[in-house]
């Protein structure tokens, strides 16, 4: 097992059932993360109830990066979490995500220097999801109301069969998603002239292969189960999509509105 510190940073907005959810499970990983970062594009105060009643008695440091709720942000308030982060690898989550016991850990194997890592996940039903965030069910292999099912294997001999060097942004899944935080620094973080739903995860892959490193896409290993959720207002997408494509025409590998502004 490499030694290193890892900050696991989990992105919210005004869904405190969801985000229990996953804070609750990161408890339970077989190894634990340094630090985790609640990356809070601006949700209500009952968020930062939740976070705090969890404070108390988390395991490690838990803190509450927030910013005011003016739109969707997702870029600016990564790269404020980004910013207040202490560790050397970073792993970026949704907050709404179940991450199994090996998560971590398995993220933890993975890491490459030269390389960032792209994981998978699973999807979860209306029912299942409902027993998860109700009832608090931890899902398995075996509950119904699952797609990707084949995903929740955790297998050593698979994924090392399976996994690959996969340098495009297909099947780019912001959701789960880890690096080093050097490298991470070295193309600006996250691009902030994205505005609304979509592009900006993919955009952060195209300057992170510009800069010369290799993409790792994981399979059979740390998978997070995805919550069943109404899809985002794609309004942007179009101008989104103007920023992605002049990356790469451009090659870019720096974005000017990126996390540097938030590191003093």
């Amino acid at each position: 097992m490499k030694k290193m510190k890892v900050s696991l940073i989990v992105t919210t907005y005004n869904w405190k059932e969801a985000l229990s959810v996953t804070l609750e499970s990161v408890k339970r990983q077989s190894v634990l993360p340094f630090e985790v970062i609640v990356a809070d594009d601006g949700s209500r105060e009952d968020t930062e109830i939740l976070i705090q009643e969890l404070q108390e008695k988390y395991p490690v440091p838990l803190l509450h990066s927030w910013q005011e709720d003016i739109g969707f942000r997702l870029a600016a308030s990564r790269n404020k979490a980004i910013a207040k982060s202490s560790g050397d690898y970073l792993i970026i989550v949704d907050g709404d995500l179940f991450l199994p016991k090996k998560f971590i850990e398995s993220h933890l194997e993975a890491a490459t220097q030269g390389a960032f890592v792209q994981g998978g996940r699973v999807l979860l039903g209306e029912k299942i999801s409902f027993k998860v965030l109700n009832k608090k069910i931890i899902p398995s292999f075996f509950s119904s109301d699952i797609r990707n099912r084949h995903n929740m294997i955790d297998s050593k001999i698979l994924s090392k069969l399976a996994t690959r060097i996969r340098n495009n942004d297909k099947s780019t899944r912001g959701c789960n998603f880890a690096l080093w935080k050097k490298d991470a620094l070295n193309v600006n973080g996250y691009n902030e002239d994205f505005e609304g739903w979509g592009r900006e995860d993919s955009e952060m892959v195209i300057r992170l292969l510009n800069s010369g490193l290799n993409r790792i896409y994981l399979k059979f290993k740390a998978v997070g189960y995805h919550i069943y959720h109404k899809e985002n207002d794609r309004e942007m997408l179009d101008k989104n999509d103007e920023i992605y494509k002049c990356s790469i025409f451009e090659k870019k590998v720096f974005c000017e509105n990126g996390v540097d502004q938030y590191i003093k």
